[in-house]
């Protein structure tokens, strides 16, 4: 018999970054292991859902999906957030099937059942001479929403710590000298990788190792040998000086500032920063082999006037990407071969991995002692 969750997931050994090592492959390519990470990582986490900035109004929402489920965050008449499942308590179709809009009220397109912008269920058509029903119990199932520097997380599981909690860092407390309020979002753009969600992270999390091998045009205006990594406890800093007078061309020319800083947090969340711009990436597991990863882009000007620089900054940013998606799909390859199980880490460049995997194997095995691999199958 093969092994199971359980042991595939207490197969990687928790060291000190001096003697550690990567998970082993089978976290990257069992699907089992793929469920038990919805289940006991995605839906405790707090996840980014979107910014303040697109619900300025009463009315105005955005819908998304967290760990396979969908919801909604939207305004409500008394200026207050919330979030809720985005499924009607009918017959379970999808109340607003817009990515965003503006409503008066949440009306489900199936059956016409509409609730009030906090979630109360105010029409039943067709309903009369039902017995024992009870408009008060079905209203819409709320999820948690919290804020942060206008960013707004949801959480499908309401225990753990709150949004506060799990950003408590001095890592964190950074971003109120960076003045992000002024950046304005410009743009999305949603890349389909062949790949696990953690092979994404991962990299992402490599201090830089890969920079000089694999983006030629971003490591021309980074000083390598000063790259940086703090860790907290559930958030990276990766940070390097930036050198524009010999490098690339085009990246120089929307790269500029003195830093650029490369914030991640626990699990899926990443906020990159240079001077005057802003993009965040949102890693999205689809299946244990597919990965979404959004970026969404934010500058200071987003006039008419600005849009051509933008556009160059996003050209070379999707560069980058590029560059990501052909390395990350090679990796999960090679992942699946009998040759690889497990490698061992950078001391100088890979912390910010070695707490990722450590903060992972904590919510897996926490995750299996509650018993969620009962339903994911041994």
């Amino acid at each position: 018999m093969g092994a199971t969750v359980k042991e595939i997931v207490d197969s990687y050994t928790k060291q000190p970054l001096i003697a550690a090592s990567t998970p082993p492959s089978a976290w990257y390519t069992d699907h089992r292991v793929f469920n038990l990470e919805r289940q006991g990582v995605f839906s405790r986490c707090w996840q980014f859902a979107g910014r303040t900035e697109q619900l300025r109004h009463p009315g105005e929402y955005v819908t998304r999906e967290i760990a396979g489920e969908p919801i909604v965050i939207i305004r409500g008449n008394d200026d207050m957030l919330r979030g809720f499942y985005n499924v009607c308590r009918h017959h379970a179709a999808a109340v607003l099937t817009q990515s965003k809009g503006k409503a008066q009220n949440l009306r489900c397109p199936y059956h016409g059942w509409t609730y009030d912008l906090r979630g109360k269920l105010v029409l039943t058509p067709e309903f009369a001479c039902v017995s024992g029903f009870n408009r008060e119990e079905n209203g819409l199932v709320p999820v948690q929403t919290a804020v942060f520097q206008g960013w707004i997380f949801a959480k499908l599981n309401n225990t753990g710590p709150t949004l506060e909690q799990a950003l408590s860092c001095d890592l964190i407390e950074r971003f109120e000298h960076l003045n992000l309020e002024q950046l304005h979002f410009f743009e999305r753009r949603t890349y389909t990788l062949n790949c696990n969600w953690k092979v994404f992270v991962d990299n992402y999390l490599d201090g830089g190792y890969h920079v000089p091998h694999i983006h030629g045009g971003l490591n021309s205006v980074l000083d390598y040998s000063n790259y940086t990594i703090e860790t907290g406890e559930r958030v990276c800093l990766q940070s390097s000086p930036i050198v524009t007078d010999q490098g690339d061309p085009k990246t120089a020319a929307v790269r500029a500032g003195e830093h650029a800083r490369y914030y991640w947090i626990y699990p899926n969340f990443m906020i990159n920063i240079y001077d005057g711009i802003i993009d965040t990436n949102l890693v999205v597991p689809r299946s244990v082999d597919k990965t979404d990863v959004v970026f969404d882009y934010y500058f200071t000007d987003v006039s008419e006037h600005a849009r051509e620089k933008n556009l160059a900054s996003i050209a070379v940013s999707e560069q980058i990407q590029s560059e990501d998606v052909a390395i990350c799909e090679s990796v999960q390859r090679g992942l699946g071969s009998r040759s690889y199980n497990r490698g061992r880490l950078s001391v100088r460049r890979e912390a910010g991995e070695h707490l990722f995997h450590k903060l992972l194997y904590a919510d897996l095995q926490a995750a299996i002692e509650n018993n969620a691999d009962d339903a994911i199958g041994q």
